[in-house]
């Protein structure tokens, strides 16, 4: 078996693939695109780190390829439904650069509090600039971290010993969790009012994108300071530009960029901004770390079939996973429909099978619903290896009830998810062997597909209310494909569930709000 390393990887992981008996390596790190594709068909294994473009143009090319190993954990840079679309395995490594990117963040706090780059530059061009570049101490000062995953709580900690006032926030752990650990949860306008320091560590997703905007900086104090170590973008580098101008924000540091490298620019330029080049998790012990694992993780599934660290397939067996496949994708979707329909942070999930599942271990199905319930919250760090600690972290319960009797199915689960405000439960079935429908939302009744441009509407229920926005979206060349309709238990709503043959745009979505008998308007997305 041929494995193909195509960015740097650190030389501990290269000796294990050399070493391994059966296993031939190639390294290849300078390869470009074209000549990536022209070679990847003859290898069962890729190993990349951020460099690597998986695409699926790549992946065409790549008849052999059978896993994906990342060293690291962001994923970004690999079309994953792609992959799995064609049967090729994920893999990441989420517990190798943690402790390295977490005291990254502590250290930029540090460097920019003191003015230890400037101080530096102007030593070494001849310059005693003691007085211009007085700092602040960070003694008793108040730390907003946004976010509260893995590196998130290891910044909290760290701080907290540097005798800072830590606050949190994060809408998808619950606050009993954040206090249990000695923090004080707060929201995100109350975060950025109170904050001396603000720190970053959330995943870049749509809701992520620009969070640290034009608003958000105007809500903060005078002279707050920024550290971003998590992904670029998460920061408007044109607002924050901005803001470091007009001195509302008093210095900043950045790890990461909306592009990179991010070449010359008046961000880069600006003197009160201190940046490095993506050095977050570029440390000897975390990129051995990362080395090891992958090549242990690849190691272990090309010679025995375990899977390990998988963002796309459970560790399971290859016979169980061939049984259980339409079951774990079924539960994944109902995961991941749950996550989009509820709000606030989630105290509780309960599944339960109900029916005849043929004797099979469901112990990874659940997990597919903690994965799909999770992977829109934590993105790249979620896989189904991790997904149950990660639930654990947040402060999220879990409980599987199973029983013999299903009334109308031969087999059902049905996954009820808890917030301190609302229940909301989903339940889900198979058609034949392997057709998987969504049966019932909440009261509400139907035989729903996951797949495709979905939306669920809410409406009045009185006349009119379902021609207004049918007319609007055939005015907009949009064909509704399926429509399932019901009533909220009050007769006061409809409930109506569309498939679209393209995605309802933002500027549609805002229109059909405007209509006077549209309620509300949500947008389902799926993994393909």
């Amino acid at each position: 078996m041929k494995v193909l390393v195509s960015d740097n990887l650190g030389q501990a992981g290269i000796q294990m693939l050399q070493e391994e008996d059966g296993i031939d390596v190639d390294v290849k790190t300078e390869l470009a695109p074209d000549e990536l594709k022209s070679v990847i068909g003859e290898y069962d294994a890729l190993i990349i780190r951020s460099a690597t473009k998986v695409s699926e143009d790549l992946l065409d090319a790549a008849t052999r390829l059978k896993v994906v190993g990342r060293a690291g954990i962001g994923l970004d840079n690999v079309d994953i439904p792609a992959a799995t679309k064609r049967g090729i395995i994920v893999m990441n490594t989420p517990g190798g650069n943690v402790i390295t990117t977490a005291e990254h963040s502590i250290g930029m706090l540090l460097a920019l509090s003191r003015n230890v780059p400037e101080g530096t530059a102007s030593l070494k061009a001849g310059r005693w600039d003691k007085k211009k570049l007085q700092g602040r101490e960070i003694f008793n000062k108040t730390l907003g971290v946004i976010g509260y995953g893995k590196i998130g709580s290891i910044v909290a900690d760290r701080a907290r010993g540097l005798k800072m006032k830590v606050i949190v926030y994060d809408p998808y752990v619950t606050p009993e969790q954040i206090k249990k650990a000695g923090f004080e949860s707060v929201s995100l306008e109350d975060l950025y009012r109170r904050s001396d320091y603000i720190t970053v560590h959330v995943p870049k997703f749509k809701e992520t994108t620009g969070l640290l905007n034009k608003e958000a900086f105007e809500l903060m104090k005078d002279g707050v300071m920024i550290v971003n170590c998590a992904r670029g973008g998460i920061v408007d580098e044109d607002e924050l530009y901005a803001a470091l101008q007009s001195g509302k924000v008093a210095g900043a540091a950045l790890d990461v960029f909306e592009s990179e490298p991010p070449g010359i620019c008046p961000l880069i330029e600006h003197e009160r901004l201190i940046c490095t080049p993506h050095l977050g998790a570029s440390t000897r012990e975390a990129q051995t770390k990362v080395a090891v694992d992958v090549a242990s993780q690849i190691i272990d599934y090309l010679k025995y079939d375990t899977i390990l660290n998988a963002v796309n397939v459970p560790s399971v067996t290859g016979d169980l996973l061939k049984k259980l496949k339409p079951l774990l994708t079924l539960a994944n979707h109902m995961g991941s429909l749950q996550t989009q329909l509820i709000r606030g942070p989630i105290q509780e999930v309960s599944i339960e099978y109900a029916g005849d599942f043929k004797g099979l271990d469901l112990s990874p199905v659940s997990i597919a619903v903690l994965r799909g319930l999770l992977a829109p919250v934590v993105k790249d760090d979620v896989n189904f290896v991790n997904a149950q600690v990660l639930a654990k972290e947040r402060g999220i319960t879990v409980k599987e009830i199973t029983s013999d009797a299903s009334e109308e199915y031969i087999n059902l689960i049905t996954v009820r998810v808890s917030t301190p405000k609302v229940t909301n439960m989903v339940s889900g079935t198979l058609f034949g062997k392997n057709k998987i429908r969504i049966v019932t939302i909440n009261n509400f009744r139907l035989e729903l597909i996951p797949q495709g441009h979905l939306a669920l509407i809410y409406t009045l229920n009185k006349p009119g209310a379902i021609g207004s926005f049918s007319t609007l979206l055939g005015s907009k060349k949009i064909i509704i494909d399926q429509m399932h309709l019901g009533q909220e238990e009050t007769g006061k709503m409809n409930i109506i569930f569309l498939k679209t043959n393209v995605r309802i745009s933002d500027n549609l979505v805002e229109k059909l709000l405007d209509l006077p008998l549209i309620i509300s308007v949500t947008r389902l997305e799926f993994e393909t």
